[in-house]
Protein backbone atom coordinates (compact mmCIF):
# COMPACT_ATOMS: atom_id res chain seq x y z
CA UNK A 1 0.00 0.00 0.00
CA UNK A 2 1.28 3.52 -1.03
CA UNK A 3 2.32 6.34 1.31
CA UNK A 4 -0.56 8.57 2.06
CA UNK A 5 -0.48 12.48 0.92
CA UNK A 6 0.82 14.08 4.19
CA UNK A 7 -1.64 16.86 4.93
CA UNK A 8 0.62 19.75 5.51
CA UNK A 9 -2.32 22.06 6.60
CA UNK A 10 -1.31 25.57 7.64
CA UNK A 11 -0.53 26.49 11.03
CA UNK A 12 -0.16 22.53 11.59
CA UNK A 13 2.26 20.55 10.11
CA UNK A 14 3.70 17.82 12.47
CA UNK A 15 3.58 14.29 11.70
CA UNK A 16 2.66 12.15 9.13
CA UNK A 17 -1.69 11.43 10.15
CA UNK A 18 -1.55 8.31 12.79
CA UNK A 19 -3.29 4.96 12.08
CA UNK A 20 -4.27 4.42 15.69
CA UNK A 21 -7.80 2.17 15.13
CA UNK A 22 -10.01 1.67 18.50
CA UNK A 23 -10.62 -2.45 19.47
CA UNK A 24 -14.20 -2.41 18.48
CA UNK A 25 -14.04 -6.53 17.96
CA UNK A 26 -17.40 -6.44 19.98
CA UNK A 27 -19.37 -3.64 18.20
CA UNK A 28 -20.22 -5.18 15.07
CA UNK A 29 -23.63 -3.86 15.12
CA UNK A 30 -25.57 -5.12 12.94
CA UNK A 31 -28.65 -3.20 13.96
CA UNK A 32 -26.89 0.14 11.88
CA UNK A 33 -26.94 -1.83 8.34
CA UNK A 34 -23.47 -3.13 7.42
CA UNK A 35 -22.05 -1.62 4.09
CA UNK A 36 -22.50 -3.58 1.02
CA UNK A 37 -19.37 -3.45 -0.40
CA UNK A 38 -17.50 -4.19 -3.41
CA UNK A 39 -14.03 -5.03 -4.45
CA UNK A 40 -13.97 -2.42 -7.24
CA UNK A 41 -14.83 0.13 -8.93
CA UNK A 42 -18.88 0.24 -10.20
CA UNK A 43 -21.17 2.54 -11.93
CA UNK A 44 -23.12 4.75 -10.10
CA UNK A 45 -26.64 5.04 -10.21
CA UNK A 46 -28.81 7.93 -9.15
CA UNK A 47 -31.50 9.98 -9.87
CA UNK A 48 -31.25 12.15 -13.42
CA UNK A 49 -30.67 15.54 -12.78
CA UNK A 50 -33.66 17.18 -14.89
CA UNK A 51 -33.14 20.14 -17.53
CA UNK A 52 -34.27 23.04 -15.44
CA UNK A 53 -31.32 21.97 -13.23
CA UNK A 54 -34.26 22.22 -10.05
CA UNK A 55 -33.63 19.29 -7.59
CA UNK A 56 -34.76 15.75 -8.04
CA UNK A 57 -36.18 13.20 -5.69
CA UNK A 58 -32.99 11.34 -4.52
CA UNK A 59 -33.92 7.72 -5.85
CA UNK A 60 -32.32 4.69 -4.37
CA UNK A 61 -29.77 2.39 -4.09
CA UNK A 62 -26.96 4.51 -5.22
CA UNK A 63 -23.39 3.17 -5.48
CA UNK A 64 -20.19 4.79 -4.90
CA UNK A 65 -17.08 3.78 -6.05
CA UNK A 66 -13.54 4.73 -4.00
CA UNK A 67 -10.41 4.09 -2.90
CA UNK A 68 -11.41 0.40 -1.13
CA UNK A 69 -13.93 -0.50 -3.62
CA UNK A 70 -17.74 0.76 -3.76
CA UNK A 71 -20.45 1.42 -1.38
CA UNK A 72 -23.83 0.60 -2.48
CA UNK A 73 -25.77 3.19 -0.03
CA UNK A 74 -29.58 1.74 -0.07
CA UNK A 75 -31.93 4.01 1.17
CA UNK A 76 -31.14 8.20 1.87
CA UNK A 77 -28.70 8.64 4.47
CA UNK A 78 -30.38 10.05 7.77
CA UNK A 79 -27.41 10.23 10.68
CA UNK A 80 -24.04 11.18 8.37
CA UNK A 81 -20.55 11.02 9.90
CA UNK A 82 -17.81 13.13 8.48
CA UNK A 83 -14.25 11.76 8.40
CA UNK A 84 -12.38 14.00 6.32
CA UNK A 85 -10.98 17.12 7.60
CA UNK A 86 -13.69 19.65 5.61
CA UNK A 87 -16.11 17.01 4.64
CA UNK A 88 -19.07 18.97 6.65
CA UNK A 89 -18.57 21.81 4.60
CA UNK A 90 -20.70 19.96 1.47
CA UNK A 91 -22.85 18.07 3.76
CA UNK A 92 -24.05 21.16 5.33
CA UNK A 93 -24.29 22.94 1.51
CA UNK A 94 -26.24 20.06 0.54
CA UNK A 95 -28.77 20.34 3.65
CA UNK A 96 -27.76 17.63 6.16
CA UNK A 97 -26.18 18.07 9.35
CA UNK A 98 -23.93 15.59 10.59
CA UNK A 99 -24.20 13.83 13.64
CA UNK A 100 -20.41 13.41 14.06
CA UNK A 101 -17.19 15.29 12.60
CA UNK A 102 -13.66 14.79 13.39
CA UNK A 103 -12.14 18.18 15.15
CA UNK A 104 -9.66 20.48 12.86
CA UNK A 105 -7.14 20.51 15.23
CA UNK A 106 -9.30 21.88 18.47
CA UNK A 107 -8.60 25.55 16.92
CA UNK A 108 -12.26 25.62 15.27
CA UNK A 109 -14.41 22.74 16.90
CA UNK A 110 -15.90 20.56 14.35
CA UNK A 111 -15.25 23.78 11.43
CA UNK A 112 -17.57 25.81 13.36
CA UNK A 113 -15.63 28.86 10.58
CA UNK A 114 -17.49 31.98 9.34
CA UNK A 115 -18.85 30.37 6.26
CA UNK A 116 -20.23 27.41 8.12
CA UNK A 117 -21.88 28.94 10.96
CA UNK A 118 -25.39 29.43 9.53
CA UNK A 119 -24.99 25.91 8.23
CA UNK A 120 -24.49 24.51 11.51
CA UNK A 121 -27.29 26.62 13.40
CA UNK A 122 -27.15 25.53 17.08
CA UNK A 123 -26.56 22.05 16.36
CA UNK A 124 -22.79 20.59 17.73
CA UNK A 125 -21.99 17.11 15.99
CA UNK A 126 -20.12 14.65 18.46
CA UNK A 127 -16.37 14.84 17.96
CA UNK A 128 -14.83 11.35 17.13
CA UNK A 129 -11.51 11.82 16.28
CA UNK A 130 -8.80 14.56 15.26
CA UNK A 131 -7.30 13.75 11.74
CA UNK A 132 -6.85 10.67 10.72
CA UNK A 133 -7.47 8.78 14.62
CA UNK A 134 -10.98 8.22 14.35
CA UNK A 135 -12.80 6.98 17.86
CA UNK A 136 -14.69 4.09 16.77
CA UNK A 137 -16.39 3.57 19.77
CA UNK A 138 -18.07 6.99 19.63
CA UNK A 139 -18.67 7.03 15.73
CA UNK A 140 -20.44 3.22 16.52
CA UNK A 141 -22.81 5.02 19.57
CA UNK A 142 -24.21 7.86 17.27
CA UNK A 143 -25.44 4.76 15.10
CA UNK A 144 -24.61 6.42 11.65
CA UNK A 145 -26.45 5.01 8.44
CA UNK A 146 -23.65 6.71 6.55
CA UNK A 147 -19.68 7.44 7.19
CA UNK A 148 -17.92 10.04 4.68
CA UNK A 149 -14.38 10.15 4.52
CA UNK A 150 -13.20 12.14 1.68
CA UNK A 151 -10.46 14.72 2.69
CA UNK A 152 -9.27 12.27 4.68
CA UNK A 153 -5.72 9.64 4.95
CA UNK A 154 -8.35 7.15 5.89
CA UNK A 155 -6.59 3.49 6.13
CA UNK A 156 -7.99 0.15 5.22
CA UNK A 157 -7.99 -1.29 8.64
CA UNK A 158 -10.03 1.38 9.67
CA UNK A 159 -12.58 1.11 6.59
CA UNK A 160 -12.90 -2.19 7.37
CA UNK A 161 -13.83 -1.88 10.86
CA UNK A 162 -16.22 0.69 10.45
CA UNK A 163 -17.71 -1.37 7.37
CA UNK A 164 -19.26 -3.99 9.67
CA UNK A 165 -21.67 -1.56 11.24
CA UNK A 166 -22.37 0.98 8.81
CA UNK A 167 -22.14 2.25 5.26
CA UNK A 168 -18.43 3.67 4.64
CA UNK A 169 -17.70 6.07 1.14
CA UNK A 170 -13.84 6.26 1.59
CA UNK A 171 -11.44 8.94 -0.32
CA UNK A 172 -11.20 8.89 -3.70
CA UNK A 173 -9.82 6.19 -5.81
CA UNK A 174 -7.91 7.79 -8.24
CA UNK A 175 -5.89 10.57 -6.39
CA UNK A 176 -3.93 10.74 -3.61
CA UNK A 177 -4.95 10.67 -0.10
CA UNK A 178 -5.84 14.66 0.71
CA UNK A 179 -4.85 14.89 -3.10
CA UNK A 180 -8.31 15.07 -4.73
CA UNK A 181 -9.87 17.98 -6.32
CA UNK A 182 -12.75 19.40 -4.36
CA UNK A 183 -15.17 18.96 -7.28
CA UNK A 184 -14.59 15.37 -6.79
CA UNK A 185 -14.65 15.20 -3.62
CA UNK A 186 -18.46 17.24 -3.34
CA UNK A 187 -19.61 14.72 -6.22
CA UNK A 188 -19.03 11.89 -3.94
CA UNK A 189 -20.43 13.64 -1.29
CA UNK A 190 -23.59 14.63 -3.02
CA UNK A 191 -23.50 11.05 -4.60
CA UNK A 192 -23.91 9.17 -1.80
CA UNK A 193 -26.66 11.21 -0.17
CA UNK A 194 -28.35 10.85 -3.12
CA UNK A 195 -28.48 14.56 -4.35
CA UNK A 196 -26.76 14.81 -7.57
CA UNK A 197 -28.74 17.47 -9.28
CA UNK A 198 -28.24 19.66 -5.93
CA UNK A 199 -24.25 19.05 -6.05
CA UNK A 200 -23.59 20.33 -9.77
CA UNK A 201 -25.48 23.20 -9.35
CA UNK A 202 -22.92 24.36 -6.27
CA UNK A 203 -19.97 23.49 -8.25
CA UNK A 204 -21.36 25.32 -11.42
CA UNK A 205 -21.60 28.33 -8.77
CA UNK A 206 -18.35 28.04 -7.38
CA UNK A 207 -16.88 27.40 -10.98
CA UNK A 208 -18.51 30.70 -12.12
CA UNK A 209 -17.27 32.32 -9.16
CA UNK A 210 -13.65 31.25 -10.56
CA UNK A 211 -14.54 31.94 -13.90
CA UNK A 212 -15.17 35.65 -12.78
CA UNK A 213 -12.74 36.69 -11.53
CA UNK A 214 -9.78 35.50 -14.11
CA UNK A 215 -12.31 37.23 -16.72
CA UNK A 216 -12.44 40.59 -14.45
CA UNK A 217 -7.90 40.04 -14.09
CA UNK A 218 -6.13 37.94 -16.65
CA UNK A 219 -3.08 39.57 -15.96
CA UNK A 220 -2.95 36.63 -13.47
CA UNK A 221 -2.53 33.50 -15.84
CA UNK A 222 0.64 35.11 -16.87
CA UNK A 223 2.15 34.69 -13.28
CA UNK A 224 3.74 31.86 -11.43
CA UNK A 225 2.32 31.73 -7.76
CA UNK A 226 3.59 30.22 -4.81
CA UNK A 227 2.01 28.87 -1.52
CA UNK A 228 4.10 28.50 1.59
CA UNK A 229 3.73 28.56 5.24
CA UNK A 230 6.82 28.24 7.88
CA UNK A 231 6.31 26.71 11.08
CA UNK A 232 9.50 27.63 12.78
CA UNK A 233 12.97 29.31 12.04
CA UNK A 234 14.84 27.74 9.03
CA UNK A 235 12.05 25.73 8.10
CA UNK A 236 9.79 26.26 5.32
CA UNK A 237 6.68 24.32 3.19
CA UNK A 238 6.24 25.12 -0.28
CA UNK A 239 2.58 23.27 -1.16
CA UNK A 240 2.17 21.25 -4.29
CA UNK A 241 -0.02 21.08 -6.83
CA UNK A 242 -2.30 18.53 -5.17
CA UNK A 243 -2.91 20.54 -2.24
CA UNK A 244 -5.87 22.82 -1.39
CA UNK A 245 -4.09 26.27 -1.77
CA UNK A 246 -2.64 25.38 -4.33
CA UNK A 247 -5.74 24.30 -6.44
CA UNK A 248 -6.99 27.25 -5.38
CA UNK A 249 -5.04 29.93 -6.97
CA UNK A 250 -5.11 27.91 -9.94
CA UNK A 251 -8.23 28.11 -10.08
CA UNK A 252 -8.00 31.77 -9.91
CA UNK A 253 -5.90 31.75 -12.99
CA UNK A 254 -2.38 31.51 -11.56
CA UNK A 255 0.43 28.92 -12.52
CA UNK A 256 2.46 27.10 -10.39
CA UNK A 257 6.08 26.35 -10.69
CA UNK A 258 6.56 22.32 -11.15
CA UNK A 259 10.06 22.51 -9.74
CA UNK A 260 7.79 22.76 -6.09
CA UNK A 261 6.43 19.59 -7.00
CA UNK A 262 9.62 17.97 -7.77
CA UNK A 263 11.45 18.77 -4.10
CA UNK A 264 8.19 16.96 -2.02
CA UNK A 265 8.78 13.96 -0.75
CA UNK A 266 6.40 11.00 -2.55
CA UNK A 267 3.29 11.12 -1.70
CA UNK A 268 3.31 14.59 0.43
CA UNK A 269 1.78 17.79 -0.42
CA UNK A 270 4.51 19.97 0.48
CA UNK A 271 7.86 20.41 -0.14
CA UNK A 272 10.17 21.20 2.88
CA UNK A 273 12.86 23.35 2.54
CA UNK A 274 15.61 24.93 4.46
CA UNK A 275 16.73 28.80 3.77
CA UNK A 276 19.14 27.97 1.37
CA UNK A 277 16.42 26.40 -0.99
CA UNK A 278 14.17 29.72 -0.36
CA UNK A 279 15.02 30.80 -4.59
CA UNK A 280 12.20 27.65 -5.34
CA UNK A 281 9.93 30.45 -3.91
CA UNK A 282 10.96 33.41 -6.05
CA UNK A 283 8.04 33.24 -8.05
CA UNK A 284 5.61 36.09 -9.48
CA UNK A 285 3.53 35.90 -6.34
CA UNK A 286 4.43 34.41 -3.47
CA UNK A 287 1.54 33.80 -0.66
CA UNK A 288 2.62 33.13 2.93
CA UNK A 289 -0.11 31.40 5.18
CA UNK A 290 0.97 32.74 8.68
CA UNK A 291 -0.13 31.82 12.35
CA UNK A 292 0.94 35.50 13.47
CA UNK A 293 2.95 38.39 13.44
CA UNK A 294 5.96 37.33 14.83
CA UNK A 295 6.29 34.36 12.44
CA UNK A 296 5.96 37.34 9.35
CA UNK A 297 8.66 39.43 11.02
CA UNK A 298 10.64 35.85 11.13
CA UNK A 299 10.22 34.58 7.38
CA UNK A 300 10.95 38.78 6.31
CA UNK A 301 14.08 39.09 8.02
CA UNK A 302 16.30 35.86 6.99
CA UNK A 303 18.71 37.05 4.77
CA UNK A 304 18.39 34.82 2.11
CA UNK A 305 14.76 35.19 2.05
CA UNK A 306 15.30 38.93 1.63
CA UNK A 307 17.84 38.69 -1.61
CA UNK A 308 14.62 37.32 -3.31
CA UNK A 309 13.15 39.43 -6.16
CA UNK A 310 9.56 38.45 -4.94
CA UNK A 311 10.37 40.11 -1.85
CA UNK A 312 12.62 42.85 -2.55
CA UNK A 313 9.78 44.14 -5.37
CA UNK A 314 6.81 43.55 -2.61
CA UNK A 315 4.98 41.13 -4.98
CA UNK A 316 4.96 38.39 -1.62
CA UNK A 317 1.93 38.13 0.67
CA UNK A 318 1.21 37.32 4.05
CA UNK A 319 -2.20 36.21 4.57
CA UNK A 320 -3.65 35.17 8.35
CA UNK A 321 -4.52 31.80 8.59
CA UNK A 322 -7.20 33.07 11.26
CA UNK A 323 -8.38 36.92 12.20
CA UNK A 324 -9.68 37.09 9.36
CA UNK A 325 -9.86 33.28 8.40
CA UNK A 326 -9.08 34.05 4.77
CA UNK A 327 -5.93 31.07 5.02
CA UNK A 328 -8.23 28.84 6.91
CA UNK A 329 -10.77 29.53 3.65
CA UNK A 330 -8.34 28.49 1.03
CA UNK A 331 -7.17 25.93 3.41
CA UNK A 332 -10.42 24.01 3.30
CA UNK A 333 -10.93 25.00 -0.23
CA UNK A 334 -15.09 23.57 0.06
CA UNK A 335 -17.88 24.95 -1.58
CA UNK A 336 -19.03 27.00 1.14
CA UNK A 337 -15.23 28.22 2.27
CA UNK A 338 -14.56 29.27 -1.28
CA UNK A 339 -16.81 31.91 -1.64
CA UNK A 340 -15.27 33.70 1.49
CA UNK A 341 -11.59 32.69 0.49
CA UNK A 342 -12.08 34.47 -3.07
CA UNK A 343 -14.00 37.96 -1.37
CA UNK A 344 -11.06 38.23 1.07
CA UNK A 345 -8.13 37.32 -1.03
CA UNK A 346 -8.94 39.03 -4.33
CA UNK A 347 -8.61 42.50 -3.44
CA UNK A 348 -5.41 41.42 -1.88
CA UNK A 349 -3.89 39.95 -4.84
CA UNK A 350 -4.95 42.74 -7.21
CA UNK A 351 -3.30 45.14 -4.71
CA UNK A 352 0.23 43.58 -5.77
CA UNK A 353 1.76 46.01 -8.78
Amino acid sequence: MSTPARPVLARFARSAPRLAVVAVAALTLAACGGGTEKDGPSSSSSAPAPADGSAAKASFPVTVAHKYGSTTIDAEPKRVVTLGLSDQDAVLALGVKPVGAVDWFKEQPYGKWPWAKDKWGATKPEIVGERDEYNIEKIAALRPDLVIAQYSGMKKEQYDTLSKFTKVVAQPADHPDYGAPWQVMTRQIGKALGKDAETEKLITDIDARFEAVRDEHPEFAGKTLAVADSFEAGKYSAFTKTDPKAIFFTELGFKLKPEIDTLAKPGWNAAELGAEKLNVLDVDRLVWVTSSTEANDRIKAEPLYRKLKVNQEKRDLFVPYQGPDIGAAFSFNTVLSIPYAIDEIEPLLTAIK
